[in-house]
């Protein structure tokens, strides 16, 4: 079994190609429907967020599995898939083992170790096993990438020194009008990002917070919690002109903040600028207000080049991190290396064993009356060729096993002894209790 990954991310695609394939939080059950009705796909679990689209799966054949994993991206982007793959990333076995460890870690982020992201692959981790959709090799890969992601906050401080997208578009405001305690700010969302960027800019002397929120009660609800004032989203259009900066983030699928009304809302402003910060995936601000003279618009794409003060401090952190995910990445890889050569080796002694018992009758038979003492020293012969004939390359498929070539070890044995291999759920299942016994960032 092969893990493979098919993604894009902030890096990859712009924010237009990015909307098309974001999915929600959660993932929506006919999507995971469309992925687990496949025979190619033996386990599925689908990441996605503001910044990335990413579907983990395992699979017996690497090229049916890409080839099955396009097709799935690009339909639901409504691309051609020539036109979909220059933007996606598609790294196959330890390559995209290693892949989800840096992105569980905030290594991937837009922001270098941002807080969000772990809370976002357990997430999706967790609702993956909901929908029945991923696999015990999946199930143990993430769980042993969310230890690692836990290891890397505990122990290097990545966190500390990293700043959240939230905490960026703060700095991009205070970088456009300078102080902000005089300034009015409207919350569109009442999601996690929302409320980041709320309290961050509470912490910055804000003078007015509003939320608007389609559920008034949770808009209620989180201006309670930063001091705001919470107002209809029906009524929004005419709150427009009364903030100096809008920050959206909303799960809508069409534009929140539509072009007309932010026209209308620069008019009574009468010339006092309008900064808006669209954080959301798909976007909330129709991109043809930032034409506007007067209009500020920044989508989550702009927010990548945003200088950050405490730049090197996280470059330091993240070469001690990278440390540690080497470590997690080595016991993983082990345990994997393990799960793909034990059965192997099983097959192999069961095949020799086989053969031995066959010759051996075979042998008894053509030569007819036998004491049981010519038989036992006739079974003893067989068995210690055979054991001797395989001792080698059992304890080299063991040895082998602990290094990242261990998996073709053991495919060249088993192609070369023509052994029918069963799949290894003892030793998955062994290593699941394990890694549970750990902690994983609960």
């Amino acid at each position: 079994m092969y893990i493979l990954v098919t993604g894009l991310n902030h890096r990859t695609a712009p924010v237009e190609i990015r909307e098309r394939l974001a999915f929600g939080e959660p993932v929506p059950q006919n999507i995971y429907d469309r992925l687990t009705c496949r025979d190619e796909l033996h386990g599925v679990l689908v990441l996605s967020t503001c910044n990335r689209t990413e579907v983990y799966a395992t699979v017996k054949d690497i090229e049916q599995g890409v080839g099955v994993l396009e097709e799935f991206m690009a339909s639901s982007s409504g691309l051609e898939i020539d036109e979909l793959r220059p933007y996606l990333y598609q790294p196959n076995c330890y390559e995209a083992i290693g892949h989800l460890f840096r992105v569980a870690a905030g290594l991937d982020s837009m922001v270098l170790g941002e807080t969000q992201i772990l809370g976002q692959v357990k997430d999706a981790y967790n609702h993956a096993i909901e929908m029945g959709a991923s696999d015990g090799i999946l199930n143990t890969l993430f769980q042993k990438a969310l230890h690692a992601g836990k290891r890397v906050r505990t122990e290097t401080g990545l966190d500390r020194h990293a700043v959240s997208v939230s905490y960026v578009a703060v700095e991009l405001a205070r970088n456009i009008f300078g102080i902000l305690e005089d300034k009015t700010v409207l919350v569109i969302g009442a999601g996690e990002m929302s409320e980041l960027t709320a309290r961050y800019l509470v912490d910055n002397g804000v003078s007015t917070v509003m939320v608007s929120n389609r559920s008034y009660e949770r808009a209620v609800s989180l201006a309670e919690r930063v001091d705001g004032t919470a107002i209809s989203f029906a009524d929004l259009p005419g709150w427009l002109s009364r903030a100096d900066i809008i920050i959206s983030c909303t799960a809508a699928t069409h534009y929140v903040v539509r072009y007309e009304a932010v026209e209308e809302a620069l008019r009574k402003r009468q010339g006092r600028k309008l900064f808006i910060i669209d954080i959301a995936v798909p976007r909330d601000v129709d991109p043809r207000i930032g034409e506007i003279e007067g209009i500020y618009l920044y989508d989550i794409d702009d927010l990548e080049n945003v200088i950050d003060a405490n730049l090197m401090e996280r470059k330091k952190a993240a070469r001690q991190a990278q440390k540690i995910l080497l470590e997690e990445l080595q016991e993983f890889e082990e345990w994997l290396n393990t799960l793909y050569v034990i059965p192997v080796v099983k097959a192999l002694k069961q095949k020799g064993e086989e053969i031995k018992q066959r010759e051996v009758t075979r042998a008894l038979n053509r030569l007819g009356n036998t004491s049981p003492r010519q038989e036992k020293i006739i079974g003893s012969l067989a068995s210690s060729i055979v054991n001797q004939l395989l001792h080698f390359p059992v304890v080299n498929l063991k040895e082998m096993a602990l290094t990242s070539n261990g998996h073709l070890y053991a495919e060249v044995t088993r192609n070369l002894f023509a052994l029918e291999v069963e799949s290894n759920d003892e030793e998955n299942q062994s290593y699941d209790k394990k890694v549970k016994g750990g902690n994983q960032g609960k």
